[in-house]
């Protein structure tokens, strides 16, 4: 069944998409990640505009975060003091992307800049995962010593030092706050939660439990999402309704599904699952960057905004 998407300007297969935000959805509950970083590039492969898919994407990643966050309240895996400090970090964050892509749009960059981007920070991120959850699934069949539950940097030195009790940490509140910070501005420009930062950085960087780390992080992504859905519709007019509407019913019911899967999984084997898939859409976007298009030349005119 074909539906016409009136901001792209194009008719895409409505099981299809439905399709695509259902898998997206179980991959948020699962690992605790909006799912963007997958579904953007889809979008993009199906020839969706990047711009509008990343204006569109932003919305599909709340009822998808949403439902994902639901399902670990559930098991009371969410430290909402510490979602509550990211969340800040997000709501700056967001201000600043916003501005970015902005401004990219205008010079004509904002396609090459979100494809770039997708290459570089899902390689490097989804290789560094994979090598340490590898790590440590090695190091599970040797018998060690107890280690500390984390290790501490000059990182946890830092001032404005604050408890999280259900994390059970002791540290500055700026680490939570500029990883939220960024985290905003990868929402803003590249249409995603950032989860598959997020999640490496709340486990390696703050030192918070695994089992946490989910939950909290779509606690997060909810609302710095929400925020950037408005400001991507009324400032670049991206979003496309009869999109997202898609979207948002596929990501909802996988959600769901993801969350029970995910709170099976060993730490280790979920971030190593979470690398390969990550790993997967960057090599995949790269292709699709180098290879020679079907057209060469277009041409477009920008409607008047």
């Amino acid at each position: 069944m074909e539906v016409y998407l009136p901001i792209a300007g194009m008719s895409v297969n409505a099981v299809a998409i439905l399709g695509m935000g259902g898998v997206v959805g179980f991959l948020s509950g699962m690992f605790g990640v909006g799912g963007g970083f997958l579904m953007t590039p889809l979008l993009m492969f199906i020839g969706v505009p990047p711009a509008v898919t990343v204006g569109t994407q932003a919305n599909q990643l709340i009822a998808a975060s949403i439902s994902g966050v639901l399902g670990h309240w559930r098991r009371n895996n969410v430290d909402v003091k510490m979602g509550l400090v990211l969340l800040a970090g997000g709501a700056l964050g967001s201000v600043v992307g916003i501005a970015v892509f902005e401004r990219l749009q205008d010079l004509g960059q904002i396609d090459l800049t979100i494809s770039l981007l997708y290459v570089l920070l899902l390689g490097v991120v989804g290789v560094s995962m994979l090598v340490e959850s590898v790590a440590a699934m090695l190091r599970r069949r040797r018998p060690v010593s107890r280690a500390k539950l984390h290790r501490h940097t000059w990182l946890h030195g830092l001032p404005f030092k604050t408890r999280f009790p259900r994390s059970r940490l002791y540290i500055s509140a700026l680490l939570p706050f500029a990883i939220g910070v960024f985290g905003g501005i990868l929402v803003s420009v590249m249409g995603i939660g950032g989860g598959f930062l997020l999640v490496p950085a709340m486990i390696y960087l703050l030192g918070m439990p695994t089992a946490l780390v989910a939950g909290t992080s779509l606690f997060q992504i909810v609302f710095t999402t929400a925020a950037v859905t408005v400001m991507q519709a009324t400032v670049n007019h991206t979003v496309d309704v009869m999109l997202a509407l898609l979207l948002l019913l596929g990501g909802v019911v996988g959600a769901q599904f993801g969350s029970r899967l995910g709170g099976r999984l060993r730490g280790e084997t979920a971030r190593a699952l979470l690398a390969l898939l990550v790993v997967a859409v960057a090599v995949a976007v790269a292709i699709q960057l180098v290879e020679t298009p079907e057209y060469p030349y277009s041409l477009a005119v920008e409607a008047p905004r």
